[in-house]
């Protein structure tokens, strides 16, 4: 069985570890803990890596944000992964900092990430692991606030948050994604 987790970001050291990135810094940290090493692809920087006889394809598409969908059809197609095996990691303004949900389908929520994705598809019936990244902005800040770096108390929260998305990403893998949004999505966080 193969896997593939697209961690969204835009690539560019202006936009790192930005809001925005939460994606690419989520499967950088579950690459880094399973001494996976990305390579420079197609479309995108990729990693591998074994997990109990699977076979997981960690992605940060270098198209940006706005064209993320030409580089997820494109590995999808090229490791002949089924749709179901797909975990978009996206940042989400409608959760608090931190906290983490994981959906089987749903809209864009506004994400251009999503809706180029959705479009590209032709579906919005894929996983995605939604990461908080809060809402504090003024009316009209949020571009300014996506693209902002996170604050002190939430840099020190990071690890651990970033450790849990990379367990919901194996539980993905290794248990379904029923099973895994039943463990997870009721969890305090």
């Amino acid at each position: 069985m193969k896997y593939l987790i697209a961690g969204l970001g835009n690539i560019g050291p202006e936009y790192h570890e930005t809001r925005h990135n939460i994606g690419f810094m989520t499967v950088d940290a579950l690459a880094a803990k399973t001494g996976a090493a990305f390579a420079d692809g197609r479309y995108g920087f990729t990693a591998r890596l074994t997990l109990k006889g699977r076979q997981i394809v960690l992605l940060k598409p270098s198209t940006y944000m706005n064209l993320s969908g030409n580089a997820v059809r494109y590995w999808l197609q090229k490791e002949n992964i089924p749709l179901e095996n797909l975990l978009v990691v996206v940042d989400d303004l409608s959760l608090a900092f931190g906290t983490l949900r994981l959906k089987g389908k749903g809209s864009d929520g506004g994400h251009n990430g999503l809706k180029h994705i959705a479009a590209t598809l032709g579906t919005q019936e894929y996983a995605r692991l939604r990461f908080g990244i809060g809402n504090d902005f003024p009316r009209g800040g949020q571009i300014d606030y996506v693209l902002s770096p996170f604050t002190e108390e939430e840099y020190k929260l990071m690890p651990e948050r970033l450790e849990t998305a990379g367990e919901i990403i194996q539980s993905f893998c290794l248990a379904g994604l029923d099973i895994t949004m039943n463990q997870f999505n009721h969890k305090k966080q």
